[in-house]
């Protein structure tokens, strides 16, 4: 019997395993690749790669479909898992690959009931999300992450995702904030690898997935957007093909960023969290802008009746805009460019 028919019965790969099997996979199905690595169908949308040689110390997690609809970073994970079957290329570093929200994915939405993106770091208790399947989903994963880290020497995570807003900078990376940390020259490095040339420094801890594992499990880690969402089927995955090779070199004991420059990847820092201050908030920026969309010094923001915000000195762009917020929400983040981390 192949590998992929003991993983994946008549099914012919992965994804469309887990679409079939959205809510309970058959858990605890292993098959040994070509190469001899062992790879484990630990749970619905999850697997885990045993490499028969492995590089000593570093583990990788990569993770897609948080989001349900952002299929394209869907599809890259499943094309490396048929590679893998087929004995394209051998793994050498222990690899965790997650597929975030099945149910959303079968849907075709980003999200059914609650954004998984927003219930990790234990936001998942909260008392009203109380037996939401998703926040059932965050805590699952949660512990799948942490059985997987121990006794790990180094860990890396890469949350990948799709937008639906245009972006002036296509693709870009999110890295979560911890207090003192800086941003080590091999993950700028990968990005600009992976043609991913913009991260962005946050500025306070979240609840994300990336967030998660930067802060609970020590993870070098990011929430890495790589363009526009479109359903399955319909992606040009040959968009994709510099963050597919890099997780291939990964995956396979390698360096990606090896020949690659630290200063091809433009950072921007927060200055600025919008925030819905309330009845007499208004937020001057279109419905329809793009991320990254640059304003000029002494431009108006955002103003109510006790204060008004306009850009300072040197340029601001605009990230994640959303008028649409409850009172005391995030509405955007303004952000600047820095000079190069290294």
């Amino acid at each position: 019997m192949t590998a992929r028919r003991q993983l994946f019965d008549d099914f012919p790969g992965w994804l469309s395993h887990t679409l079939a099997h959205p809510d309970t996979a058959p858990a605890g199905r292993s098959a040994i690749l070509p190469d001899g690595s062992r790879i484990e169908l630990t749970g619905a949308g999850i697997l885990r790669l045993v490499p028969a040689t492995p590089v000593l110390g570093r583990r990788l997690m990569v993770s897609a479909g948080v989001h349900g609809n952002e299929t394209a970073p869907i599809e890259v994970l499943d094309r490396l898992v048929d590679q893998l079957l087929d004995g394209d290329w051998a793994p050498a570093t222990e690899t965790l690959l997650i597929l975030g929200n099945p149910p959303a994915m079968v849907a075709g939405r980003r999200f059914l009931d609650h954004n998984l993106n927003r219930l990790f770091n234990g936001a998942h208790h909260q008392p009203v999300y109380a037996g939401a399947p998703e926040a059932a989903r965050a805590a699952l994963l949660e512990q799948t992450c942490e059985l997987f880290a121990q006794g790990a020497e180094g860990l890396l995570h890469y949350d990948l995702h799709t937008a639906i807003r245009p972006s002036k900078r296509e693709k870009f990376a999110l890295y979560p904030y911890l207090p003192g940390r800086q941003v080590p020259a091999d993950q700028i490095r990968f990005l600009a690898a992976s043609d991913v040339h913009t991260l962005l420094l946050q500025h306070k801890q979240g609840t994300t997935f990336s967030a998660f594992s930067a802060s609970r499990l020590g993870a070098e880690s990011m929430t890495i957007e790589l363009g526009r969402v479109q359903p399955f089927g319909q992606n040009d995955l040959g968009r994709f093909a510099g963050i597919e090779h890099s997780l291939r070199q990964l995956i396979a004991g390698q360096d990606p960023g090896q020949d690659a420059r630290a200063d091809a990847v433009v950072v921007f820092e927060v200055v600025e969290e919008i925030l819905n201050t309330g009845e007499h908030f208004r937020f001057h920026i279109p419905d329809d802008v793009a991320n990254f969309t640059e304003y000029g010094p002494g431009e108006l923001i955002w103003e109510d009746r006790q204060q008004q915000y306009r850009v300072g000195d040197q340029p601001e762009a605009i990230v994640f805009p959303n008028r649409d917020v409850p009172v005391g929400h995030r509405v955007g983040l303004l952000v600047r460019q820095r000079p190069p981390l290294h």
